[in-house]
């Protein structure tokens, strides 16, 4: 068997693989999504929220097609006035995870920034598969714009993030948003974002079986989400959104990805589309990261290093 050449994943992250590795098998297949909704599920998060002093809101607002769908609004305890919002949309491959799934990383927008942040349970695929995800987090884009006096929100200070899988879903947003005369957005946050279906770049085939979330489990993820329709000209550019031809008119983006991970060329042709059409994107390339480590290693250097360049630019974005 031919080696495949690679980048090095950084010697401080690779030590942390093995144990990332007990609950994130490098390769998922369908038969393993069953365990993913029980491995990844969010811890608790009570006594995290009381120590940054968020309070938090549950409620039960209209998805796709008007079904239910259960959204937190968390913001810091004893607001007065209109803060910045965000809604955000959490990751697990479009096939599991929860509103809360990766979101310790992201509670400093809200506790050091002042944020209100809208997150979902949007409905995870294949028992729902594409528009539902897409769709269910629009329909919430659109409560929070019409809600935003409620829930203490400005209106033009408006952001959408997320990672991975949420980070496409961001991405697919803020392209509805432009073309369906929807909410303004400020700006929009793609964490190492799951952008193609075609599973065609270079950095795709060179995580095969390493790391974590690799070319397989990409291919079960987007099999889940448009069966028969992946890699064909019949897919969404908001499911997918590097099928969009005209990334015109978006909100500024932050884009950051790992140089040792599957996402890395579909992320950077993305900011590179934002540039071509005129757009300001600001991307981040993280020597020797694997995927999402900054959730799976925050500790380590380069997780450290991740977070606090997000929070730099979510920071300028909404004082803007």
């Amino acid at each position: 068997m031919t080696s495949v050449a690679r980048p090095e994943f950084d010697p401080e992250l690779k030590a942390g693989l093995a144990v990332v590795g007990g609950m994130f098998p490098p390769t998922i297949t369908p038969d393993l999504i069953d365990f993913m909704r029980v491995s990844y599920a969010s811890a608790p998060l009570d006594d995290l929220l009381a120590e940054r002093e968020i309070e938090r809101r549950d409620l039960q607002v209209p998805g796709y097609a008007g079904a239910e769908l259960a959204v937190s609004v968390l913001r810091p305890a004893g607001l007065d006035t209109a803060r910045p919002g965000v809604l955000y949309a959490h990751s697990g491959g479009l096939m599991f995870g929860d509103r809360f799934s990766g979101i310790d990383l992201v509670l400093d927008w809200i506790h050091q920034l002042g944020v209100v942040m809208v997150t979902v349970d949007y409905r995870l695929a294949p028992e729902f598969p594409d528009p539902y995800p897409r769709e269910d987090m629009y329909a919430v884009l659109e409560w929070t714009a019409s809600h935003a006096a409620e829930i203490g929100l400005r209106h033009d200070r408006l952001l959408v993030a997320g990672a991975s899988a949420g980070g496409g879903l961001a991405a697919g947003l803020a392209l509805a948003a432009r073309d369906r005369g929807g909410p303004r957005l400020c700006g929009q946050v793609l964490d190492y974002p799951m952008l193609d279906d075609r599973g065609v770049t270079g950095s795709t085939a060179q995580f095969d079986g390493i790391g974590v979330w690799d070319r397989v489990s990409n291919e079960t993820g987007w099999d889940a989400l448009l069966g028969a329709t992946r890699g064909s000209a019949e897919v969404s550019p908001y499911a997918a959104p590097a099928r969009a031809e005209d990334l015109s008119g978006l909100p500024p983006a932050f884009i950051d990805v790992g140089a040792a991970e599957i996402f890395r060329d579909e992320a950077i042709a993305y900011a590179d589309g934002l540039w071509r059409a005129g757009g300001d994107a600001e991307l981040h390339v993280w020597s020797g990261a694997f995927h999402a480590c900054d959730i799976f290693a925050p500790h380590t250097a380069v997780g450290r290093s991740m977070i606090h360049t997000r929070d730099t630019w979510v920071e300028k974005i909404l004082a803007d």
